[in-house]
């Protein structure tokens, strides 16, 4: 198998350095899309130093379910609207928290735009049930 993939590579270097060079630009795209992403133990070590603010963007249902502790709820559909309340928090990281880290990306990415300094939990509340960690009802 590996032979035939070597094969065709050589035969079509075109074709496969055009497929190389636009999944680098999609990585590209997708990496600088809404900040840095944040794994649970900066996100737990931004906020233990007083220097990060969890917004989790989900529905006030799912909030109630389960957050991280201290976390801030404003349902994604209302945060743009609501950026204003974040202005007390411009110091510091405003970290964004959805259900599998799909959403965040794209709002920390207009709060970037409007100055606020924002990042995303890497795979939202999914990743932080898989890591054990506590959540609040």
């Amino acid at each position: 198998m590996v032979d035939h993939l070597i094969a065709f590579a050589t035969s079509h270097y075109l074709l496969v350095g055009a497929f190389v060079i636009l999944l680098a630009l999609l990585i590209a795209h997708e990496m600088s899309r809404g900040g840095r992403s944040l794994s649970t133990a900066e996100l737990t070590a931004l906020v233990n130093k007083d220097e990060g603010v969890v917004v989790d963007i989900r529905p006030a249902k799912d909030f109630a379910a389960g957050h991280i502790v201290g976390a801030l709820n404003i349902p994604q559909d209302k945060l743009i609207a609501r950026l204003g309340e974040l202005q007390k928090h411009k110091d510091k990281t405003i970290i964004l928290v959805d259900a599998q880290g799909q959403h965040s990306g794209g709002h920390a990415r207009e709060m970037l735009k409007s100055g606020l300094t924002a990042a995303k939990l890497s795979g939202g509340i999914s990743s932080w049930r898989a890591d054990n960690l506590p959540l609040v009802k």
